[in-house]
């Protein structure tokens, strides 16, 4: 984070990215509800298929009202271009997929999202791709010795679901570089209000745009954010600089510099996946980011009194919150995430499973819910639910034993929050 260190209010300038209502249009962005888009003659429709970029062909990878919700995203996150996506996972899957094929590895971080995990530790594995594991603390020289001559990306979290962990983006993002290759980063948890991973060396950004940029879990989508800056000529990334024979034999790189990979993710794999958010999802997306730099200090600040309150019961083992003096993702924290660390929080309690399942029946005004990062108050059991196909080691990797507990702290009153906490605890 560069100039974000100095304001929270980077949305003022991104709010109405993609849709500025003029002279007698509606003030609130429209649903363009349709599948398909009229031309005047057949040649204008061939013009469009030989270069998508100019016109609408199908809703099935482009439509006018989730166009303006892209370029309100790539504005959030200082990126050239944005392509959403019918679920985050969606998102993780094409980001890898649009440099990746059979016979090549890339590298993620041990400790992300068990969903992610799954996808890339067996679906992907099934495809011939390999995915390389390494702890998110590793040093440098334990992050360069994984890399193999066919790896082709780096993948990590700003701040790991539900581990908590925070990813040394300018580390990670200095090791991918040497071996020319980019990283990723899934920037759900912090969103670009309280981190901009481009602004730390990452070159691609995903989001799960169900969580906090939705924020009322009303619509499941994802995002992918190209920084526009990698250099995709460097030899390793035939699929970008050299013809697609899929799409009339196009060169990314040189027809699309600005935004070769994003341009690439939507012409293939969108055109062949069909992935892609219905209109209706992007409206109601488009309002949660409308009010995204307002939410997110009150989750932060929420949390902060919650984790104090875990840290000081007798009935809690361990609180991981980085944005709390004393943890051990701290330091990072202060420099990644210095305007606050989400309203995520993950504890273990004493006594293990039982014990926490006993917690969490217990609470009253918080969901037991498989969700995370809603305007609501919510709590998961990851071992039981998210992360319940990892095997031991898996669990032990990703930094979740049998009482850990997903607490997401949500916006209503900070002393009922509390109170249900205190209840839930009284009762076990």
């Amino acid at each position: 984070m560069k100039e974000i260190k100095k304001t929270a209010g980077i949305e003022t300038k991104c709010l109405h990215a993609g849709y500025t209502p003029k002279n007698g249009e509606p003030r609130v962005m429209p649903i363009v509800q349709s599948t398909t888009y009229v031309y005047d003659s057949t040649n204008e429709v061939a013009d469009v298929f030989d270069d998508p970029t100019l016109g609408l062909i199908y809703s099935r990878f482009a439509n006018p009202t989730t166009d303006a919700v892209e370029k309100k995203i790539a504005a959030l996150e200082g990126a050239a271009a944005a392509m959403c996506t019918s679920s985050g996972q969606a998102a993780s899957l094409l980001s890898v997929l649009n440099i990746c094929e059979a016979g090549d590895s890339f590298i993620a971080s041990s400790s992300i999202y068990g969903g992610t995990i799954n996808l890339f530790g067996f679906t992907l594995k099934k495809m011939g791709i390999e995915c390389i594991w390494v702890d998110v603390n590793a040093s440098e020289e334990e992050l360069n010795a994984a890399f193999k001559e066919n790896t082709k990306c780096v993948f990590g979290e700003t701040i790991a679901n539900p581990a908590l962990t925070v990813l040394d983006i300018e580390k990670w993002a200095r090791v991918a570089h040497a071996h020319n290759v980019p990283l990723i980063v899934d920037n759900t948890f912090a969103t670009p209000v309280l981190c901009r991973p481009i602004e730390w060396g990452a070159d691609i950004v995903v989001h799960s745009t169900s969580k906090y940029m939705d924020g009322h879990a009303v619509q499941c989508g994802g995002v992918i954010a190209d920084s526009g800056k990698f250099n995709w000529e460097n030899g390793k990334f035939p699929c970008l600089s050299e013809p697609d024979e899929s799409y009339h034999g196009v060169v990314y790189t040189k027809q699309y510099p600005d935004a070769p990979y994003l341009t690439k993710a939507r012409m293939q794999l969108m055109r062949d996946f069909g992935c892609y958010p219905a209109a209706h999802s992007s409206f109601l997306l488009n309002l949660g980011l409308e009010t995204l730099a307002v939410r997110m200090p009150v989750y932060c600040e929420n949390a902060l009194k919650v984790a104090a309150l875990l840290k000081s019961s007798d009935k809690v083992e361990s609180v991981s919150y980085p944005g709390m003096e004393g943890d051990r993702y701290h330091e990072l924290a202060k420099k990644y995430l210095p305007l606050g660390s989400s309203g995520v929080i993950s504890f273990s309690i004493k006594g293990g499973r039982a014990q926490a399942v006993r917690f969490m029946d217990n609470l009253e005004l918080a969901s037991n819910e498989v969700h995370v990062a809603d305007i609501r108050t919510c709590v998961l059991h990851p071992a039981s639910a998210t992360h319940r196909q990892l095997s031991d080691e898996q669990l032990v990797a990703a930094g979740i034993d049998g009482g850990l507990i997903r607490f997401s702290v949500g916006l209503e009153n900070i002393d009922d929050i509390l109170a249900d906490i205190k209840q839930a605890f009284d009762r076990i």
